[in-house]
């Protein structure tokens, strides 16, 4: 397993989880930070290298691909995946069990330049479809944006924080927001869209901005997991 978007724990502690139910080793590695994923292979015979990146994109998943030796085994995407997309809606339903339900969910991507972003953004946006889809979502009870954006070209769109200033301007009062591409919360879910984001929306009239927790250490996501690595790679 490799993870970059968060801290080691979470990675660490999803491999630990995965490795209880494997009932075998399950090594990870940080792709910046420690532990590498040179020393995280070392030792390893024939691996096979699962990226937590659910959406295939050249700055994330072929990072990763281009630190490993040549001929590993590798699962570039699983943005379809049906366990991970289980997984999804088993967190999207566990929140809105506890807390009900807003009339739209915002699901909020990690922005890329538009200009080589590839597959990301059909992945993207075939995850939400298909979220919604297991969710019984209706139209205009869903919506796609894209957050972390900066510099002056242009990324993909809509931008999250002025989708929420604009809904909560148009009279939107509740707005749940998911982010199904963080497969761990990290500083984009808890700093970005729980402080930042929830700010404008307040100050642009909203009232409720429930920022719906990422898969985390849930048992559909290590289950999902499970699933993933037993797909084969080339």
């Amino acid at each position: 397993m490799c993870g970059s978007r968060t801290s080691p724990a979470p990675t660490r502690r999803q491999a630990e989880l995965l490795s209880e139910k494997l009932n075998m080793k399950v090594p990870y590695a940080m792709r910046y930070g420690a532990p590498t994923i040179a020393s995280a292979l070392k030792g390893l015979e024939d691996p096979l290298v699962v990226p937590l990146y659910p959406q295939y994109a050249v700055s994330t998943t072929e990072s990763v691909i281009d630190c490993l030796p040549k001929g590993t085994r590798v699962v570039r995407e699983f943005h379809d995946h049906p366990a991970y997309i289980a997984a999804l809606a088993a967190s999207v339903r566990r929140h809105w069990a506890e807390h009900g339900r807003g009339s739209l969910l915002l699901m909020s991507f990690h922005g890329l330049p538009k200009r080589g972003a590839g597959v990301y953004e059909q992945q993207c946006r075939a995850t939400a479809v298909l979220l919604a889809g297991s969710l019984n979502l209706g139209e205009g009870e869903w919506k796609v944006t894209f957050q972390s954006r900066f510099g002056y070209a242009r990324w993909l769109e809509p931008y999250t924080q002025p989708t929420l200033v604009e809904l909560a301007r148009a009279g939107t009062k509740r707005v749940d927001i998911f982010c199904p591409g963080f497969v761990a919360d990290c500083l984009e879910t808890l700093e970005e869209i729980g402080i930042t984001a929830r700010a404008a929306f307040r100050e642009a009239g909203g009232e409720q901005l429930h920022v719906l927790p990422c898969l985390n250490e849930s048992p559909e996501w290590i289950a999902a997991l499970a699933e993933i690595s037993a797909r084969k790679a080339p």
